[in-house]
């Protein structure tokens, strides 16, 4: 019998470090790097409007649960700076959820919630709730950009502890 994974699509500024961070957390089957929530069909990094810089991850639920998910989301990346991270800025590099049913928004809502009362950040939460349309994934010189690439460009970190621990 198959064993059926779920996925998600998370943005949280350049894709390169998101993806990085997140592959080696246990649970996580694959990560691709990509487009979404934008304007135009077959994006590409020189056209891309309104899309976010994402991560569609596939991720076994009995390992990690959506919650922990966005957890680590949120502990590897600014989700109190709007349409930026780091020395990246404008849209593509906004903090993103894209939820794909209103239970994944209902616990989004909850973390966000979470993340505003820790008191951890100086500002409120940014990050957008959005509802999940097509991702396309990103050229293939993007994908495991910073495996090909070791040392290359990064603005992420884990920059704290669980939110949920």
């Amino acid at each position: 019998m198959t064993k059926i994974y779920n996925k998600a699509v998370l943005a949280g500024g350049c894709f390169w470090g998101m993806e990085d961070l997140l592959r080696a957390q246990k649970g996580i089957i694959t990560t691709e790097v990509g487009y979404t929530g934008g304007k135009n069909d077959n994006p590409t990094y020189e056209n891309h409007p309104g899309h976010a810089e994402a991560v569609e991850i596939t991720y076994d639920d009995s390992i990690l649960d959506y919650r922990h998910l966005l957890d680590f989301f949120f502990q590897i990346h600014n989700p109190t700076t709007l349409n930026q991270q780091g020395n990246d800025k404008g849209t593509s590099y906004r903090s993103a959820i894209f939820f794909a049913s209103e239970a994944e928004k209902k616990i989004a809502e909850e973390m966000i919630e979470v993340v505003n009362d820790s008191g951890r950040w100086s500002y409120p939460v940014v990050t957008t709730l959005e509802s999940a349309t097509r991702f396309w994934p990103a050229e293939d010189y993007h994908q495991d950009y910073l495996e090909k690439n070791p040392g290359g460009y990064t603005c992420h970190a884990i920059y704290f502890d669980s939110y949920l621990d």
